[in-house]
């Protein structure tokens, strides 16, 4: 007779990312376990490893024949910020999902020994099931996430009222919406999002990465971009994973705020996720208490603390890749002040490693 399935031990892995058997078995996890997000997928660390060079692994839990967890790992090589191993990268999630809490330290401890393996001298876990003992953050990010409404009507009238007036401003102006995944969509996209993050003081991600992430995601992610006269003023690149809509890099020109083509953006991408069959709508993570953190309050989204743990080798220093940190004021300042095509020519090279 079998022993029962509880007796059988924890058995921690490297899965085959080559395999498509083996990569459509942790698909098929993530999508029926609660808590898996697109960041757990295989596809996501690919498209990582394709857009920016960086290489991913999954360490997998089974007992018997049976998947039990995973934790989705990708490797940070930065010439500025030092290495990392963290899960996931370029993400704002992908922690340990496992099916029982139980099984969250076996997988850390794996991802731990892989780091050492590599010499790798940080892991950092975003969220998912934290192992104990290791040092955890809950005061830096928060997530914000919402039910949408029935209808394109309730839906404005789910919004507070000085935010739903903004997005009638933005209605009566001379906007147009359009989605797609397209050479022209791709192309508005990353024009209007580089230009976004340098106002920001931040430099922007290679478009290889936005470029591997809509081909590897197929019909599960789109480009929502308003344009004002034919010129684009504001996109977003969004996924939709198990009913719900992430929207994920996303950015406006100075011409979007006095136009208030991000209230339009945001306002239609939620209609248009409804059509797609999402019931939620998640608006992503920013940091607590800054400009982000507000617009999307005042949204009427509430904002949940996401918790994420760090673990560093003895003597080494935590990676500290905040802009909002003093020490990083000068550089941003003179980013912000780049003439765009230079900074669009050197920033993929520095976002690479920001994962």
């Amino acid at each position: 007779m079998n022993a029962p399935m509880s007796l059988h031990k924890l058995r921690i892995r490297a899965a085959d990312l080559r395999d498509p058997n083996e990569c459509a078995r942790i698909e098929d996890f993530i999508r029926e376990t609660e808590g898996g997000t697109p960041f757990h997928l295989p596809r996501w660390l690919k498209a990582i490893e394709r857009g920016c060079g960086q290489p991913g692994h999954i360490l997998i839990g089974e007992r018997a024949t049976t998947l039990r967890g995973i934790l989705p790992l990708t490797e940070i090589h930065s010439p500025l910020f030092g290495r990392a191993l963290v899960s996931s990268g370029f993400a704002v999630g992908g922690g340990a999902l496992v099916a029982n809490p139980i099984n969250a330290n076996a997988l850390a401890d794996a991802a731990w020994q892989l780091a050492e393996r590599l010499s790798i001298p940080e892991v950092e876990l975003r969220g998912g099931a934290l192992p104990k003992g290791w040092p955890v953050r809950s005061d830096v990010y928060a997530g914000f996430v919402g039910a949408l409404a029935e209808s394109d009507d309730a839906q404005l009238q789910a919004i507070p009222r000085k935010q739903r007036a903004e997005i009638r401003k933005a209605l009566k102006n001379d906007l147009t919406v359009a989605f797609g995944t397209d050479e022209r969509d791709r192309e508005a996209h990353y024009a209007v999002y580089a230009e976004s993050v340098r106002n920001l003081g931040t430099p922007v991600f290679p478009r290889a990465l936005f470029d591997a992430m809509l081909d590897g995601f197929g019909d599960e992610a789109d480009i929502t971009t308003v344009r004002h006269h034919g010129e684009p003023v504001a996109s977003v690149l969004t996924f939709y994973f198990n009913g719900t809509a992430m929207p994920y890099w996303g950015g406006g020109t100075f011409a979007a705020r006095a136009l208030r083509a991000n209230e339009l953006l945001y306002f239609s991408l939620m209609n248009h996720a409804r059509e797609r069959g999402c019931t939620q709508f998640d608006f992503g993570r920013s940091k607590i208490k800054t400009g982000p953190y507000n617009f999307k309050k005042n949204w009427g989204f509430t904002p949940e603390p996401l918790h994420y743990a760090v673990r560093t080798a003895n003597g080494a220093t935590p990676r500290e890749m905040n802009p909002n940190d003093p020490k990083y004021r000068l550089q941003v300042a003179l980013w912000q002040r780049l003439p765009l095509r230079i900074a669009n020519r050197i920033g993929p090279w520095i976002a690479k490693g920001l994962g």
